[in-house]
């Protein structure tokens, strides 16, 4: 067959048409909020991050009568949030998972100045395979739309600096005493991040989920945290959640 030089040209035109048509129809992860990494799947989980408030760890504070260090006000360790998870996800896997837990009240109160990178660069370089954030309950009151965003952004950070070498399975929990404002926000945040969002308002509004229902306490601050049934639900709905995403 005999090729004249148009029959040549209209060929390559053509191919480089077809070329040109599918990379413009092809799906972009560019700004997708998508990632080649895989995601880690349950079953794999060896490491776990908690990122929270005193609901997640308290250190000892005897002016308020609390003397020990796990989630406020369990009675031991074991039966706070954390270590009830933990212990569920070491017998699902068969072997309990090392955990890194960390208090960051102090990014809830300051969130707007608060350096993401340079002071949880310990907990983005543990690698988590799972990871859990439960804030919200000692961030004030949002006063303008403005103060809503810089949190939203701000807890957008944390969740990026998780992905950042990795892509763990990412739960954000709502908080326990109940505020639609600052849940929204978490909700938001979570969803562009591609985390799931757990709602557990519900279980601050049961009074037996309070530690007071449960023992006495010399301070309402303590007493309102959840007891040992209250941590139990919480950690509930953490592991409910997470087998959602199987």
């Amino acid at each position: 067959m005999i090729w004249r030089a148009t029959d040549v040209r209209r060929r390559i035109l053509g191919i480089i048409g077809i070329v040109a048509t599918t990379l413009a129809t092809a799906p972009s992860l560019e700004g997708s909020g998508q990632d080649d990494r895989a995601t880690v799947r349950p079953a794999e989980i060896r490491k776990i991050l908690f990122l929270g408030n005193s609901i997640t760890r308290h250190p000892p504070r005897p002016e308020i009568d609390w003397h020990d260090d796990w989630g406020m006000a369990a009675t031991s360790a074991d039966k706070d949030y954390v270590h009830l998870v933990a212990a569920e996800v070491g017998r699902r896997t068969g072997k309990p998972p090392e955990i890194l837990v960390k208090n960051i009240a102090d990014f809830e109160r300051g969130y707007s100045d608060y350096d993401v990178d340079a002071k949880l660069k310990d907990a983005f370089a543990f690698d988590a395979d799972l990871f859990v954030l439960a804030i919200g309950e000692n961030v004030p009151e949002f006063k303008t739309d403005a103060d809503a965003d810089r949190f939203e952004a701000s807890v957008a950070k944390i969740l990026a600096g998780v992905r950042a070498r990795r892509q763990p399975i990412i739960l954000v929990r709502g908080c326990f005493w109940p505020s639609e404002a600052r849940d929204a926000r978490l909700r938001k945040a979570s969803e562009a991040a591609g985390a799931r969002f757990i709602e557990i308002s519900s279980l601050g509004r049961d009074p037996s989920n309070a530690a007071r229902s449960e023992r006495s306490f010399k301070h309402e601050g303590v007493a309102s945290h959840p007891g040992d049934r209250g941590m139990k639900a919480i950690a509930e709905a953490i592991l409910a959640a997470l087998d959602q995403t199987r």
